[in-house]
């Protein structure tokens, strides 16, 4: 059961800046609070402070934190040890960084319950079972016995609920415990997460950038920007009448819009012709087959000047396409053309022109630029690489490609560490087009950003189409963002594809089962819609097993 959760007050500092502002909130046992917002906005840090808790650098500076009878900012730090995991749990965004590779499953599910002293071994390793199996967990009796790499991403999710629910706490954090899985996946573990959280009657805080996730599971949403509170309500009055304008443009932007560019490229020539194209990965046999086969028979035809979206779950081969028409890895059989021109299986093959014209950019911003670089370094290099820009003709193509992606030219003399991410998925773009490509692989760039930025990515990518005439091959999880930025979609899954659905028929049925199932596994902005899809479960899961 949970207890009362009381905020009064509440200001978080680093050094001079104030990261959170004198929130105020309430939350009853049992229920459930959003906190939403921006990348940036204080979530997280606000989540944090619940278990006394601030980010290297930071403090809780002011304000009053209740759980139940304890008063949070009074405890010793040996105290504090024992609120978290026992009192308070936290449920982070990315379990596999959360988990040791080295130790069982089980042998960390239960170490909360031995550290805190609520049960012995024994019992606590059942207990974790029946967690497995509330928590729908296949094979709950031996899944345990596993090792963090041998479950899937959705199931190292639920594990990780487990673990935060061994010790029966008081007050449940849940950091983003989705944004990180492909649709279908995610509803199997919002399903779990939110029928465990009634059936316990736990409180919970569950921080998202997501709306329409936040529909599904929040009682009241605390919107948030820049560490202040903008408004607070009940979750159907947020979605039905917000009063503050900002959460006005957070719900429009959570809003599927389409952003085709207005170029209508049936009749253009061919640029990228994909035939019979297999790939993988680990050592060949003897008729070059890899060891793990990631695509089979895969037929892909663009033409100049159009965008194509390849959708699918996580492992149905997506990345592993972009990779193969980039030349980051070697077909083992079929044929990448482009213009009619064969393009070697690796980039060391292929000459600089090849390069140039095609482009891809990657879903982390944060690993895709070198942190110890400037903007003005990194926008420099393919500049002086493909085009030989040397002194002031290169500095006026930096601000230029600046201007294009609509960031202050300020930003040049910056290190990516000091950017948010929508400004370096910006960086990102800017680098592709200093290359003047004429295709760019856009892989899942707008699935780590949260529901603005993102949006503002999506308007730039059909902005930048229109005016340059690029074509775009936009891979994604998000069956949505893919029908508001492309001309066509091919369906992925298992390596294979399944189907190639043109815009005109993106809402006429019936189309491909699997493409059904993608399309009803984005969650809507409504309350109701996840009641419906548990409805309509027995022949989801038929599809999704087939």
């Amino acid at each position: 059961m949970g207890s009362t959760v009381t905020v009064q007050g509440l200001c978080v500092t680093a050094g001079t800046a104030t990261l959170v502002d004198n929130l105020n909130f309430t939350i009853q046992p049992g229920e459930v609070l959003a906190l939403i917002g921006e990348s940036g906005s204080g979530k997280t840090t606000t989540a944090l402070a619940l278990m006394g808790h601030a980010r290297r650098g930071c403090r809780i500076s002011e304000g009053v934190i209740r759980i139940g009878d304890v008063d949070v900012r009074q405890l010793a730090p040996g105290q504090l040890r024992a609120l978290r995991g026992r009192t308070v749990s936290y449920i982070a965004q990315s379990a596999a960084a959360s988990f040791n590779p080295s130790r069982t499953i089980l042998d960390q599910v239960v170490e909360p319950a031995l550290l805190h002293g609520t049960l012995p071994r024994a019992q606590a390793e059942l207990k974790a079972i029946a967690l497995f199996r509330e928590l729908a967990l296949p094979d709950p009796e031996t899944i345990g016995q596993r090792y963090p790499h041998q479950v899937s991403g959705g199931q190292l999710q639920r594990l990780m609920a487990a673990m935060a629910l061994i010790t029966d706490p008081e007050l449940v954090i849940l950091d983003e415990p989705t944004t990180a899985l492909d649709v279908t996946t995610q509803i199997e573990v919002l399903r779990a997460f939110r029928r465990v959280v009634r059936e316990r009657q736990v409180t919970a805080v569950y921080v998202s950038h997501d709306l329409a996730v936040v529909a599904q599971m929040a009682d009241h949403i605390l919107v948030l920007r820049e560490g202040r509170m903008q408004e607070m309500n009940g979750t159907d009055r947020i979605l039905a009448q917000p009063s503050h304008e900002y959460t006005k443009s957070l719900l429009a932007a959570a809003r599927p819009v389409t952003r085709i560019s207005g170029r209508d490229a049936a009749d253009e020539a061919l640029l990228l012709e994909v035939s019979g194209l297999n790939a993988g990965y680990g050592p060949v046999d003897a008729k070059g087959r890899p060891q793990t086969l990631i695509l089979e028979d895969i037929d892909l035809v663009l033409r100049r000047g159009q965008a194509i979206g390849v959708i699918g779950e996580s492992g149905s081969g997506k990345t592993t396409l972009a990779r193969a028409i980039a030349g980051l890895l070697a077909p083992s059989h079929g044929s990448v053309r482009f213009e009619g021109q064969p393009l070697a299986g690796t980039l060391q093959q292929r000459t600089k022109e090849q390069l140039r014209r095609i482009q891809i950019v990657f879903q982390m911003a944060d690993t895709a630029l070198n942190p110890s670089h400037t903007i003005r370094d990194i926008l420099a290099r393919p500049l002086q690489f493909y085009k030989g820009l040397r002194g002031a003709p290169l500095q006026a193509r930096i601000d230029e490609l600046l201007d294009l992606v609509k960031l202050p030219r300020t930003v040049a003399d910056r290190l990516p560490g000091g950017l948010s991410g929508g400004q370096k998925q910006r960086v990102n773009l800017a680098r592709a087009l200093a290359a003047e490509p004429e295709l760019i692989l856009c892989d899942e760039v707008t699935s780590a950003l949260d529901t603005v930025v993102g949006a503002a990515v999506l308007d730039l990518i059909a902005e930048l189409r229109r005016e340059l005439g690029l074509s775009i091959l936009f891979i994604s999880h998000d069956l949505h963002t893919v029908r508001a930025v492309c001309d066509e979609i091919v369906v992925m899954q298992h390596g294979k594809k399944l189907a190639q659905v043109a815009r005109a028929d993106y809402d006429r049925r019936p189309q491909h089962p699997y493409y059904e199932l993608l399309a009803r596994s984005v969650p809507e902005l409504r309350r109701g819609w996840l009641d419906e899809i548990d409805a309509a479960r027995p022949a989801l899961h038929a599809v999704h097993a087939a």
